[in-house]
C-alpha cells in the first residue's frame, strides 16, 4: 500500500529543493509524477522555485475551495507519485484527499511543508498532516547560533516582529523569515 509522507522543516530547510529533486528521480525512472502547490504562495507565481534556483511549473494549483480529486479526474490512475510544495497552506479536507488518495488509489504522496508559522502555532494542513501522515521527516536546518532551528521568526524591515497574520506572502525586500532554535527564538522574543 502507498505512503502518504510529510517532510517538514524550518524556512530554508531546502524542502522545495528536495521535491524537485524527488520528481527528476522519479521521471528519470520514467514514472509519471503531478506537482501541486497551493495557490497561496505566489512566489514564483505557477512554478515551484529554490533557494538555490532550481525550478519548475507545477501541474495544479490548488485553491482554497479546490477537490485535489476533481482537478485530477481519471489522471489518477496513471500517476506513480504526487508531490505537494507549501502544503501547509493546504486546507484540512485537502490533506484528507490526499491520505485517500494514498489508500484507495494506491498512489504515493509526499508533502512538504511548514510545520508552525512565526508565532509558532500549527498551519491549518500542517496540523492534518501529521495526524495522518503514514510517515514524518524533519527537514534540519541550522540557527545563526549553530543549533538545529526549527522555529521561522518573521523580520519587517530587519527586524523581529512576533505579530501580525499568520500568513503574509509578500515578495518585498522589508520581510523576512529567519529560522531560528527554540532559545534563539525565546531570546529574540523577549527583546
Amino acid at each position: 500500500m502507498a505512503k502518504f509522507h510529510f517532510r517538514y522543516g524550518a524556512m530554508n530547510a531546502g524542502k522545495s529543493t528536495i521535491l524537485l529533486q524527488t520528481a527528476y528521480n522519479y521521471e528519470e525512472k520514467g514514472k509519471k509524477i503531478v506537482l501541486l502547490k497551493s495557490s497561496i504562495d505566489t512566489k514564483g507565481d505557477e512554478k515551484i522555485v529554490s533557494r538555490i534556483g532550481l525550478e519548475r511549473k507545477v501541474d495544479y494549483l490548488i485553491y482554497n475551495d479546490d477537490s485535489i480529486l476533481s482537478k485530477l479526474g481519471n489522471s489518477i490512475y496513471n500517476i506513480d507519485c504526487i508531490l505537494v510544495d507549501e502544503a501547509q497552506f493546504l486546507k484540512r479536507k485537502q490533506v484528507d484527499e490526499l491520505f485517500y488518495i494514498t489508500k484507495k488509489y494506491n498512489v504515493p504522496v509526499i508533502a512538504f511543508g511548514l510545520r508552525t508559522d512565526f508565532k509558532t502555532n500549527g498551519f491549518e494542513g500542517s496540523i492534518r498532516l501529521l495526524e495522518l501522515a503514514d510517515e514524518l521527516l524533519e527537514m534540519p536546518t541550522i540557527c545563526k547560533c549553530g543549533k538545529k532551528a526549527r522555529f521561522n521568526a518573521r523580520k519587517i524591515n530587519n527586524k523581529f516582529t512576533f505579530e501580525g497574520d499568520s500568513i503574509v506572502i509578500d515578495n518585498k525586500t522589508e520581510i523576512k523569515y529567519e529560522s531560528l532554535c527554540g532559545s534563539c527564538y525565546i531570546n529574540e522574543f523577549e527583546k
